[in-house]
């Protein structure tokens, strides 16, 4: 299996939309190869901006130039977006409903050896409570990509959160990608697992373990985080009546509570959530990472079987 960085795909997306629109241009925060936004300076160096270390700098640039008739991407780590830059963010982009995409690269705890303080487990909870922000996790590069190119043609702010780490490639170019839109994976009626991101594979991984076990799980990849799919969700808790969430990020108010929040109004029932358990990341191999902070495939068939048996017992 294909193995690539979700931020291969931005950079593959945004030099696409850069040879097709000339109001497409690049803002970076002095990581512009780790970004992939080296690739669009390359080849369109007259519409890249390298704004050094200051990303406050960059987003407030940003503005001026959605301002101006231009569609920016705005780039650097989420952590540096999300944390150093909130401000300039909620005021200049999103309260002025400007269309400027921010590209927060090295997203959750797979960053691996750079450690806790480069390791963004908050920003989706952080940009999702901003009105007008749509925020986007794409779970695989082909993904990435198609989010890329989307969010050029998308009215509003848009956030999306990219990963440092080869992952699976798992979809299709020809597969859908609609901003709101949640895919099906895989049918099933006992338990409904909801995934973003990289946790995507995982739970890919969780529904064949399941299967050979006689129990039948719905997967679906919420990619769009922000305006959530709501009917598509409901449905799912609806015919099977139990819910699973993973994500590579924080449970306190990222995608599992995203979900619940629907949930908790129009259809409650036992959910279970995979993510980082309130505490910041730590140093090490990825893979190794991932058993530690138990997102792996194993520990969503656990979770599964528990929101089975609370349905059961309900």
């Amino acid at each position: 299996m294909q193995m690539k960085p979700t931020r291969d795909g931005f950079g593959e997306g945004v030099l696409e939309l850069g040879a097709k629109r000339q109001d497409i241009v690049v803002l970076s925060a002095d990581l512009t190869d780790s970004t992939r936004a080296g690739w669009f300076k390359k080849k369109f160096p007259e519409r890249f901006f390298s704004m050094g270390v200051s990303e406050q700098d960059m987003i407030s640039t940003a503005a001026g130039f959605a301002l101006a008739g231009k569609r920016p991407f705005a780039c650097t780590f989420g952590v540096f977006a999300a944390g150093r830059a909130w401000d300039q963010i909620r005021v200049s982009v999103a309260y002025m409903d400007l269309n400027v995409v921010i590209i927060g690269t090295h997203g959750g705890i797979s960053v691996g050896p750079d450690g806790p303080t480069h390791q963004a487990i908050e920003e989706i909870t952080l940009m999702r409570v901003l009105p007008n922000m749509t925020v986007l996790v794409p779970c695989d590069a082909i993904e990435a990509k198609k989010a890329t190119i989307a969010s050029a043609s998308h009215e509003g702010p848009v956030y999306i959160r990219l990963g440092r780490s080869g992952v699976p490639v798992i979809t299709k170019p020809e597969d859908s990608f609609v901003i709101g839109k949640a895919n099906v994976l895989k049918k099933g009626n006992d338990v409904t697992i909801i995934a973003c991101g990289c946790e995507v594979y995982e739970a890919l991984l969780a529904h064949d373990t399941l299967k050979k076990e006689g129990i039948n799980a719905r997967v679906i990849n919420l990619h769009t985080i922000k305006p959530i799919d709501a009917d598509l969700i409901i449905n799912a808790a609806r015919d099977t009546g139990a819910i699973v969430t993973a994500e590579e990020h924080t449970i306190m108010g990222g995608m599992g509570s995203a979900v619940s929040e629907i949930l908790a109004r129009e259809c409650p029932v036992p959910i279970e959530f995979i993510g980082v358990n309130d505490r910041f990341g730590e140093s090490g191999d990825p893979v190794e990472l991932f058993k530690i902070f138990e997102l792996t495939a194993s520990d969503i068939v656990k979770a599964a079987k528990k929101a089975i048996k609370r349905k059961q017992n309900s």
